[in-house]
Formats: C-alpha cells, sequence, structure tokens
C-alpha cells in the first residue's frame, strides 16, 4: 500500500510498504501464488475398526500400563497413546481410570467362565457334567495363573489402603462373579438330576476350594512356578473327581421314587 512521505515544501514522495495482513499483501500474495502445485498434508491416520477393536485395544494398553505403572502411577496419556485413540476418546470409553481397570477386570474374569456359557443347554448326562466341570476348572487355573493377572492381584493388595475400591472390584468381578456363575450353573445341573442334592453355593465352594488349595498364595508370594499345563489338567480333573463324589447323582431307583413310580415295576 503506497505510504505518502513529504520532503519539500512542493515536492511529494511515495514509499510502498508490505503490510502483512493488509488486503494489498494478501491479494499481492495471493497472485505471486498462483500457478504454484498446492501441497496439502496428510490426513492424520484415524484407528482401524470398530468401537469394539477400539475398546479392546485401550483395555489391551490400560492392562500393561497397570501392570507396568501400577494404578495410582498409570498415566491415561500413556494408556490412549500405546492404544492410539485420544484421551477423550478414551474417557468416552470408560469415564475414569477406575472404572478402566474395573473393565480390565471384568474382561479378563468373563474369560474364565466361558465354560459356564449360561445360554448354553445344560448337558445331558453325568459324563458331560463332568467333562464341563473340568473344562471350567481348566479354564480359571490358565487365566488366573497368568503373569498380567497376578499382577492385578499383587496391584489390588499394594494399593487397598490409598484405593480399596481397586479390591472390591477385583473380588466383585472375579471370585464372586465366579462363583455365582458356578453356583447358577449347578443348581440347573441338579434340577435335571445331573448332581446330587445339596446347596448349589456351597458346592461351587468347595469346587473352588479344591481346584486352588494354596496355588494362588503360593503365586501371589512368588514362593513358587506356575503351573504346568499338565498340573493344571490334574488339578481340574481331582477336583471334578471329589466333588462329584461329594455330590454323587441320584440313582436311577431314587429317581423313579421321585417321579411316584413304582421301583418294583421294572423289575416285574
Amino acid at each position: 500500500m503506497p505510504e505518502r512521505l513529504v520532503a519539500a515544501p512542493g515536492t511529494v514522495l511515495y514509499r510502498t510498504t508490505h503490510v502483512y495482513g493488509t488486503v494489498w499483501y494478501q491479494c499481492n500474495r495471493f497472485v505471486r501464488m498462483t500457478g504454484k502445485k498446492t501441497v496439502t498434508a496428510p490426513p492424520r491416520p484415524r484407528a482401524r475398526g470398530s468401537d469394539g477393536s477400539t475398546r479392546e485395544r485401550a483395555l489391551t494398553a490400560a492392562f500393561a500400563v497397570f501392570r507396568k505403572r501400577g494404578f495410582s502411577g498409570a498415566s491415561t496419556l500413556e494408556i490412549a497413546t500405546r492404544a492410539q485413540v485420544s484421551k477423550r476418546d478414551l474417557y468416552a470409553l470408560f469415564g475414569s481410570k477406575h472404572a478402566m481397570l474395573a473393565a480390565c477386570i471384568r474382561e479378563r474374569a468373563s474369560r474364565m467362565r466361558q465354560p459356564l456359557d449360561l445360554a448354553a443347554p445344560i448337558p445331558s448326562g453325568s459324563e458331560a457334567v463332568a467333562a464341563t466341570l473340568v473344562e471350567l476348572g481348566t479354564s480359571i487355573l490358565r487365566v488366573a495363573c497368568h503373569p498380567d493377572v497376578l499382577a492385578i492381584h499383587r496391584l489390588a493388595i499394594a494399593e487397598s489402603d490409598r484405593a480399596p475400591a481397586i479390591a472390591r472390584t477385583l473380588d466383585s468381578s472375579g471370585r464372586e462373579a465366579n462363583h455365582a456363575a458356578l453356583g447358577a450353573w449347578l443348581a440347573r445341573a441338579q434340577a435335571q438330576r445331573l448332581i446330587g442334592v445339596g446347596d448349589p453355593a456351597a458346592m461351587a465352594t468347595h469346587f473352588l476350594a479344591l481346584l486352588w488349595g494354596g496355588l494362588l498364595i503360593q503365586l501371589l508370594l512368588r514362593v513358587r512356578d506356575a503351573p504346568t499345563q499338565d498340573e493344571i489338567d490334574s488339578r481340574a480333573r481331582a477336583a471334578t473327581e471329589a466333588i462329584l463324589t461329594l455330590y454323587p447323582p441320584p440313582r436311577a431307583d431314587d429317581r423313579r421314587e421321585r417321579n411316584g413310580a413304582d421301583p418294583g415295576a421294572a423289575i416285574e
């Protein structure tokens, strides 16, 4: 834009100045840029997959950070960076760091209970019941003895004074949930006369006690190595045999008597 300068009476000088932000400067710069190749920044990569896969990545990242840093030392920024999501998306998924840890615990605990899928039909015979209990015991030990799950147990113990809610979440989503699911499944098997009379909740307690023994406390204290697959299978079979011995299914004669049939009618 021309600027008028007065040098002496009767003489007028003009000097052109380039002032950033003025209409003249913007128009002049636009003219110079005409014909040049436009360069655009590459789009920011977006997380692939559905919300489900994003949630899975976030849980995997959170579990790794909690194990490495502990609950208090875990940073949501580090979790978001590992999961390749923004902190805003992270909080939209979980709401808080505590909710994130609770989701990690629930996700691991649900894996243990897969053999007890309540949507599936109850096995039709005693052998199938035994097979399901062995599969459940194997699943519980395989998941709960994993180093990541043991680390969460130790984290809950270490944070129990400052954050007792973590321990409560671990207990309710893990031990209590497993116990309730097993008790409900045993009640259904009992209704089909596939297991003996007794309190299903007590049966579940007996089975889990027989399965674990003192293994969990030894693992948490690091006074023994994790069980091998052979030991896991052996423990699951032994607990199943013991529980079916304690609560044997009713005999055929007992079933006929309960149904009002004459036991001697079959002999005649």
